[in-house]
């Protein structure tokens, strides 16, 4: 097949420029436009937000307008933009006939009351009946073809794919709450946050009211407690999920729950016993790290590492356009470590 032409939507965020530099090396897709994430920002170049992109994708950024997207000839669409710049362009552009790849929220959760609480704001009723939820590892079948994709937020794909394994199996104790302490790397707040590394200090925040809690229950069925914190580090996300195993269950059958439910996942990896994942160990990669550690009570510890802005975002995206196209899963995201800054 000829290559299939896609453009970008808040191309100048981390995550944009990120797509930008999967999307360099995917042998199926070709970039051929990038976009602000309004129709009135505009940028240098791909090239001058990224030092990566330099003489690699050097795309103007222009206007963000549906008009000008549909223009580009574009037949697929990744929004890395605002939730309700997400929300006002995807209508328009899925009526132009593309496909779109929504890396915001503005179409994750299926409660509309919960959105609006989370998110501030109302969101077209029809849409979110298209919406198909992005995270291969628990919605593959219902991707293929679909013409809008809501990729699953990054703190809920690092504690949903270990976690949802468990709670689909029954191993979680009725009546408990998971627990889930994760922690981000500064990019995960976009660079519109201004935070620089030398300044940061590890810190929990958004307590007792993350946006991304709701919609790790929705993916697990289950009630969890959920705490993120901020790392000083640049990116990466690495969750320690507490669960109280249901009787019966021990250590040889949680690792046959994961070892079974992923035997076939392009991007899990299950890490031998006595090494856990870290952030450098995803770094630039599209993969999920996951470890895990029971003791004699019944209290399982699993460890889970994922790159916030690949498998939690950029990579995530490009992994579900793939099988929303039926192309192989993997294409443009087996090697990207390389190039990125250690």
């Amino acid at each position: 097949m000829s290559s299939v032409p896609v453009a970008i939507v808040g191309a100048s965020g981390f995550t944009g420029c990120e797509l930008a530099w999967i999307l360099a090396g995917h042998a199926e897709f070709e970039l051929v436009g990038a976009f602000g994430s309004s129709a009135s920002e505009t940028e240098r170049s791909l090239g001058a937000m990224d030092a990566r992109l330099r003489g690699i994708v050097d795309l103007p950024i222009s206007g963000g307008s549906a008009e000008a997207v549909v223009a580009s000839g574009a037949r697929l669409v990744f929004l890395a933009t605002p939730h309700e710049a997400s929300a006002a362009l995807a209508g328009p552009l899925i009526e132009a006939g593309l496909t779109v790849i929504d890396l915001s929220g503005a179409f994750r959760l299926r409660d509309a009351s919960v959105h609006a609480s989370q998110y501030g704001f109302a969101r077209d009723s029809g849409l979110l009946n298209e919406a198909v939820y992005g995270l291969p590892e628990r919605t593959r079948a219902a991707l293929a073809g679909a013409k809008l994709v809501a990729c699953a937020g990054c703190y809920v794909t690092a504690a949903s794919i270990p976690l949802g394994a468990l709670a689909d199996a029954g191993a979680v104790a009725p009546g408990t709450r998971p627990i889930i302490d994760a922690v981000s790397g500064v990019s995960g707040a976009g660079r519109g946050a201004g935070m620089h590394l030398a300044v940061v200090s590890a810190t929990p925040y958004g307590v007792g009211s993350h946006r991304h809690a709701p919609e790790i229950e929705m993916n697990v069925g289950q009630r969890v407690v959920f705490q993120p914190h901020l790392g000083a580090f640049d990116r990466g996300i690495l969750a320690t999920t507490h669960v109280q195993l249901a009787d019966g269950w021990d250590a040889a059958r949680v690792s046959a729950v994961f070892e079974g439910v992923f035997a076939d996942e392009p991007f899990v990896r299950l890490m031998p016993a006595g090494v856990w994942p870290s952030v450098a160990g995803v770094r630039g990669t599209n993969f999920i790290d996951i470890a895990w550690h029971v003791d004699d009570e019944g209290h399982a510890v699993v460890f889970s590492a994922i790159d916030n802005l690949v498998k939690g975002a950029s990579g995530q995206a490009v992994q579900c356009a793939n099988v929303v196209l039926g192309l192989d899963e993997t294409i443009g995201l087996a090697a990207r470590a390389a190039g990125v800054p250690a």
